[in-house]
């Protein structure tokens, strides 16, 4: 069973540029050190302090696994250092989601107007 963590972010609205190049590390660094990286989102319309990152593993084992090796790695300290150091996280929660079966990754239907 696959496992997806979805993580909220409350960030300093002032630093939206700052938390995107944290996200932007991320992209390089979660897959090497073997997540599926679904995407990081900023706010775009409505609330400016709300940004999500979604990121799978096939199974919690996996991602535990994973969660080591990102403990480990130099570029993760790093980014995590970056966070700490220009305060742009408020606050951080995570919520394990399992997949239900054919709904990933659908691609629209072509639409007749």
């Amino acid at each position: 069973m696959s496992v997806t963590v979805f993580i909220r972010y409350q960030i300093d609205p002032f630093q939206l540029d700052a938390f995107s190049t944290y996200a932007e590390n991320w992209g390089r660094i979660i897959p090497a050190c073997g997540g599926h990286l679904i995407g990081y989102f900023l706010p775009h319309e409505g609330s400016n302090d709300i940004a999500w990152g979604l990121i799978s593993c096939p199974d919690l084992a996996a991602y535990e696994a994973y969660r080591a090796r990102l403990r480990s790695d130099q570029a993760a300290k790093a980014n995590f250092a970056l966070a700490q150091e220009k305060r742009f996280i408020l606050r951080e929660e995570r919520t394990f989601l399992r997949e239900v079966a054919g709904t990933r990754d659908l691609a629209p239907r072509s639409v007749t107007p």
